[in-house]
């Protein structure tokens, strides 16, 4: 890893970041807010362990409120990094909320676990979520991309839950088909997300009465977070 790369890396932990990572992102459209900007950096804040036992019956009001809260959190992460490069001379952007739409179909341009696993951070799990090693899926992602010649990972290329079932038998609305992603593979093919969301809003309406999609199941139940889970107490 080059100096800017462990400089900026450094920068980024010590700023609150959990993991870090580098990605080549050559091989992927452009971001037409982006030109030039051919490196992702990906963000990744860990929910806490605490937040995660607390929904092993349904999601609950600390869940919602440590969503916002991580999200807010990486959203700062990302503009005073793209800042801080900035600073170096090169281009950054941010692909903060303010930034970043999902479409019709809940995708967006560059989805933050893209870069993920690109950059060698994790994988994506049988249900659609990013999963790392160190805290499942119990995690929350954000991103940036630029110009900086920053010293990238190498990109996970297949799955790591193997014949695990957990997240499948758990889901609510029977949204994950068990099939093993990978990278060529369409998202449809192995998650639905349109159950998904009609599940996790039922669960949201029933157990902290508000119209919105949140659920954690899958999140909880992974066996990758279970490992999280027992490491922290």
């Amino acid at each position: 890893m080059n100096q800017l790369s462990q400089d900026f890396k450094g920068h980024l932990l010590q700023a609150g970041a959990d993991l870090v990572g580098f990605a080549d992102l050559s091989c992927l459209p452009k971001l037409p807010d982006a030109p030039g900007c051919h490196i992702g950096v990906s963000v990744c804040v860990s929910i806490p362990a605490q937040i995660i036992r607390s929904i092993a019956d349904g999601p609950n009001l600390a869940y919602f409120q440590a969503y916002h809260t991580l999200n807010a959190k990486l959203d700062a992460l990302v503009c005073e990094a793209a800042d801080w490069l900035q600073q170096q001379g090169y281009r950054a952007w941010a692909q903060s909320e303010e930034h970043v739409h999902e479409t019709e179909d809940y995708r967006t341009p560059l989805p933050h676990k893209t870069v993920a696993v690109l950059a060698g951070l994790g994988w994506i799990g049988k249900s659609a979520l990013f999963v790392s090693k160190e805290y499942g899926s119990a995690v929350r992602l954000s991103s940036l991309v630029t110009d900086a010649p920053l010293s990238c990972g190498e990109p996970v290329r297949s799955s790591r839950c193997g014949s695990c079932m957990v997240c499948r038998d758990a889901c609510p609305g029977k949204a994950i088909s068990g099939n093993l992603w990978q990278p060529d593979l369409f998202r449809d093919k192995f998650f639905n997300p349109y159950a998904c969301r009609k599940a996790a809003r039922q669960r949201a309406a029933q157990y902290i009465h508000k119209e919105i999609t949140l659920c954690g199941k899958c999140i909880q139940v992974c066996p990758y977070t279970q490992a999280y889970l027992n490491r922290a107490e």
